[in-house]
């Protein structure tokens, strides 16, 4: 079955750096068929989207929040999506979630699969 598992969180001080991967496996085609996502959760705040990578053309978005300063990409083994995220603000404490639609969905669709996520502590 489909599985994500994202890595890479941890302390950061602010205006650093870390750069979170999500390992993805159980798909039946190449994981350039497939959207996958980054949403962060922050203690008392609903989940919001941070960036996709779309599968039909690998056209990648961004919440306007992070434009500039995160950045979504894939290994050429076509097993891992990174986020790296510079300048970070303490206001981006938050666990980092990846996550796919099911089948061959795009970025704006609803997400059928998720990680367990990374906790990501941007502090001084």
């Amino acid at each position: 079955q489909v599985q994500l598992v994202e890595s890479g969180g941890g302390l950061v001080q602010p205006g650093g750096s870390l750069r979170l991967s999500c390992a993805v496996s159980g798909f039946d085609l190449d994981l350039d068929y497939y959207a996958i996502a980054w949403f962060r959760q922050a203690p008392g705040k609903e989940r919001e989207g941070v960036s996709c990578r779309s599968s039909h053309d690998g056209s990648t978005y961004y919440a306007d929040s992070v434009k500039g300063r995160f950045t979504i990409s894939r290994d050429n083994a076509k097993t891992t999506v990174y986020l790296q995220m510079n300048s970070l603000k303490p206001e981006e404490t938050a666990v980092y979630y990846c996550a796919t639609p099911r089948g061959l969905g795009s970025c704006s669709d609803e997400y059928d699969y998720w990680g367990q996520g990374t906790q990501v502590t941007v502090s001084s």
